[in-house]
């Protein structure tokens, strides 16, 4: 039989609400990040950089991106006769057909793909945050303290405390209690959604809350592994660890990477992030083009002018166009004479001539204010917007639009343009 000292599971399935149109049609894990990457590309890295040489990685939500950049896992090292990734989506059983209704609950429906690997610890991790770990260096602390659980923890500030399962824990790092979003916390250690577990004290949680229902590691199995009277301990992390979960921070954490000494460096040597790359030309700049502090992706083409940006790959930029502190994602175009103020705009994307993203003053977005905010434009996957048109700020757009979808020629600030069958 196998036997592998410990096996990672990456929770992948996550719809991505918060990031509005950006995950209306691929999974949370698949987008787009820093150019060429996928966010699922940091803890896949951070597996094989570790030496964790078997993961499974769960989906549910919009799955086709995901499956299709994982494939058999050659650009992470994971394709391997024995381990390896697997992908592992919801299935239907004789009985019935279930989706993963919670994070512990997708785990727990996969106790059969983990036996298979006799493994003696079980890695849990999550697929939506950008951040470089060891997980070695967590698994000696694991072993050193005897634990049945370790939860990686990150110190916040005590103000943004209460947005986080906060862990309690005494002078050598025992969790003595943990509170789910406290309004008055008692510890400023945020759990970061990463857990090493003994293989047995996990499936013994697993099949004795298996009913509960949305069966959570947070509200389920943490606190019945702490009342059983299983050794919690809290591992601390001091590294770069970025949730992107919302435009904002997802837009922020992009920004970053374009800081002169960025405080989340891609390019260290002993600590790649790797990825499935298309097989593209190099970027060309024309003459007369201006590129400023910004990445730019393989296959690219810039006629314009670039600055504080993140370009993906194969996308076009035209003549006359500038583009200032936006995300622009694979292979999108914009054409001639365009100015892009603070956009994030998809992959595939056709920006017609003399477009303006970004115009006029802030005001509230009108359908979803608390996910198109802080003066953000966003343009979902696959839209085109027409020539002649300005859109302003908050604002989203999603679908084939026309000119006649502009009130003369203008989408206002906080307006939302999204077309039927795009999803909300």
């Amino acid at each position: 039989m196998v036997k592998k000292e410990m096996i990672a599971m990456l929770l992948a399935g996550g719809q991505g609400s918060r990031l509005g149109v950006l995950t209306s049609k691929v999974a949370k894990p698949a987008v787009s990040f820093g150019s060429k990457y996928r966010i699922i590309d940091f803890p896949l890295s951070n597996c094989i950089n570790s030496g964790v040489d078997t993961v499974g990685v769960l989906t549910q939500y919009q799955p086709l991106r995901l499956n299709t950049h994982i494939g058999i896992g050659i650009p992470w090292d994971l394709d391997r006769n024995i381990g390896g990734v697997t992908v592992l989506p919801p299935y239907e059983k004789s009985d019935n057909s279930e989706w993963y209704t919670g994070t512990a609950n997708a785990i727990y429906q996969n106790i059969a793909y983990m036996e298979t690997f006799n493994p003696e610890y079980v890695l849990i991790l999550s697929g939506d945050h950008i951040y470089k770990m060891d997980y070695e260096v967590m698994l000696d602390f694991h072993k050193q303290n005897k634990a049945e659980v370790t939860i990686a923890v990150m110190p916040v500030p005590m103000e943004e405390a209460k947005r986080f399962g906060i862990m309690i824990t005494d002078e050598n790092r025992r969790i003595t209690d943990f509170e789910e979003k406290p309004e008055n916390p008692r510890s400023n250690l945020a759990s970061m959604g990463i857990y090493i577990f003994n293989w047995d004290c996990l499936k013994k949680a697993l099949l004795e809350n298996a009913q509960q229902s949305g069966l959570d590691f947070g509200k389920h199995i943490i606190p019945y592994c702490h009342q059983n009277g299983d050794p919690l301990f809290a591992y601390e992390f001091n590294g770069y660890w970025k949730d992107v979960g919302t435009l904002h921070s997802y837009w922020e954490a992009n920004m970053e990477l374009i800081d002169i000494v960025p405080e989340f460096n891609l390019y260290e040597e002993y600590w790649k992030i790797y990825t499935k790359c298309e097989i593209l030309p190099p970027q060309y700049f024309a003459s007369g083009s201006v590129v400023e502090r910004s990445i730019v992706g393989e296959g690219s083409e810039i006629y314009g002018e670039v600055y504080n940006s993140v370009i993906g790959c194969g996308v076009v930029i035209g003549r006359g166009t500038v583009v200032r502190d936006s995300i622009i994602m694979n292979s999108t175009q914009i054409h001639s004479n365009c100015i892009i103020n603070k956009a994030i705009v998809a992959e595939n994307v056709v920006i017609g001539d003399d477009v303006e993203l970004g115009v006029g003053d802030e005001v509230p977005n009108d359908t979803a204010p608390h996910i198109y905010n802080n003066g953000i434009v966003t343009i979902g996957e696959n839209s085109i917007i027409p020539k002649n048109v300005s859109i302003g700020k908050n604002s989203v757009v999603f679908g084939m639009t026309f000119i006649d979808d502009y009130e003369n020629g203008y989408l206002a600030s906080g307006k939302t343009l999204i077309k039927a069958g795009e999803g909300q």
